[in-house]
């Protein structure tokens, strides 16, 4: 196995090589074969001249695969579920092709929407070669690497959310031991030696530090929660000015170079959404008004930077009462929402009119999800770090929109927000709006609270407790 271990980064390096060639390939084809000649009568030039840019056009069909692939994760085949490489893989190819077909329309000087019928054909070879590839690579990939056999250490804090979110990824990981702290460490460290792979559950930085250098010095795979102060200290500056290296934590948001550069990018890409959207908000707006004849749009208070209160924006899912008894979020198959809200939550697209909120500047495109003051309140009681998230505005979407769900815990919201506050880039922002596009339709990024809990914090019964009876 850890001599296979060497091998990975290659076979995946060749297994990616050969999905793109095979998909330029069936470009190139349908190129030469039906869109060429187009393009050439539209052309007054020598054509041997103009037969060099041929070779131009294959590669940017391939570097714009190359780029959505990356960005939407589709050669990720050992660290993706096989429905998500699938998902990216043909989003990726959509996109592509969408982007190749408008650049013929304007090679050829065709008008959009007429030779659609090699593109279609293209489209549904890519599909299935997307298909094959996908799942016969996941197939050599589970052959080579089967799941990792792996030790769980853990402390005071339940381990049974860590335990049930590896337990999901079974084809990647298998927990076949735990122990706990109390254990003592010499126990623990023999124990670590009868496997190649173990993680660290949120257990004290001192003994973290400690099994984190066994594992180093015997070479063994460690795998680690992060705390908020690690995600800190992932993103600061070095610095090595003598001999004695130094770490810069600036903690200071953005610098206004990067908020006016931000401010524009929300402004002219809201804008543009705005016209797009249009059409899509106005038929919405009539079917809430159609279905119970309540309001169209719900406001309601939201903290965002600094601590700043004010009112988000966005078309009413749930009954009109939904919060008599107080607030509290959304549940798994809460009778609250309304069937056409439903479906609106489900592609995210209740949150169209927070685009207006943006215009005002009280949100970004980008940013940590806007709670609610009563809410944050309740999570500040366990996790008294949780304003960090406003060193920045909150945003429509986010890192912890991207990469969490609606139920994601707070403690973990916030260490995904923080990430995305110590990283933050321009190229960073783009990206999570490509992503997010990508989880429109991705039914578990909207999947409400348990029927008990009120609000996303988890409270669970102590596992040593459930271990002893």
């Amino acid at each position: 196995m850890e001599k296979r271990e060497q091998y990975k980064r290659l076979i995946m390096f060749l297994a990616s090589a050969v999905i793109l060639l095979l998909l330029m390939s069936v470009y190139a084809y349908t190129w030469y074969r039906y869109y060429e000649p187009l393009v050439a009568k539209s052309i007054d030039r020598n054509y041997a001249f103009y037969n060099r840019g041929n070779y131009v056009l294959i590669g940017l069909y391939g570097l714009l695969l190359y780029f959505f692939f990356k960005m939407y994760g589709g050669f990720k085949v050992g660290y993706l579920r096989v429905f998500d490489v699938l998902y990216s893989q043909v989003l990726s190819v959509l996109c592509v092709n969408l982007i190749t077909y408008l650049q013929l329309c304007l090679l050829a000087q065709l008008k959009f929407g007429t030779e659609l019928g090699a593109l279609f054909l293209m489209t549904v070879t890519d599909l299935l070669i997307v298909l094959v590839w996908v799942l016969f690579t996941r197939w050599i990939y589970a052959r080579i690497y089967p799941p990792r056999q792996m030790l769980l250490i853990y402390g005071k804090h339940n381990p049974a959310d860590l335990i049930r979110k590896i337990s999901s990824r079974d084809d990647k990981y298998n927990i076949c031991e735990r122990i706990h702290l109390s254990a003592g460490e010499e126990k623990i460290k023999e124990r670590i030696s009868h496997y190649k792979a173990i993680i660290l559950g949120d257990i004290p930085s001192h003994e973290r530090n400690l099994f984190l250098k066994y594992c180093f010095e015997h070479n063994i795979r460690c795998y680690s929660i992060p705390k908020i102060s690690d995600i800190m200290i992932m993103n600061a500056d070095q610095i090595h000015l003598f001999d004695t290296s130094l770490l810069l934590f600036r903690n200071r948001g953005l610098t206004a170079e990067q908020r006016f550069l931000k401010r524009a990018m929300d402004l002219v890409f809201s804008l543009i959404g705005l016209v797009i959207a249009s059409p899509f908000m106005l038929v919405i707006a009539a079917l809430i008004k159609g279905y119970d004849g309540g309001p169209v749009f719900y406001r309601q208070e939201r903290l965002t930077q600094d601590g700043k209160i004010f009112y988000v924006l966005k078309f009413r899912s749930m009954r009109v009462d939904s919060e008599k008894n107080g607030a509290r979020l959304a549940r798994k198959d809460d009778d609250r929402i309304t069937p056409v809200g439903r479906v609106l939550r489900n592609i995210h697209f209740d949150e169209l009119p927070q685009i207006f909120n943006i215009l005002k500047g009280e949100m970004s495109l980008v940013g940590p999800r806007p709670e609610r003051p009563e809410i944050a309140e309740e999570y500040k009681k366990e996790i008294p770090e949780f304003d960090y998230r406003l060193k920045v505005k909150a945003g429509l979407t986010g890192f912890a929109q991207v990469y969490g769900k609606y139920n994601t815990t707070p403690y973990d919201k916030l260490k995904l927000d923080l990430t995305y506050i110590e990283r933050y880039s321009f190229l960073l922002d783009l990206k999570l709006l490509f992503l997010t596009f990508k989880i429109l339709f991705q039914k578990e990024n909207t999947e409400g609270v348990e029927q008990w809990q009120t609000t996303a914090a988890t409270k669970e019964k102590d596992i040593t407790k459930d271990e002893e009876r």
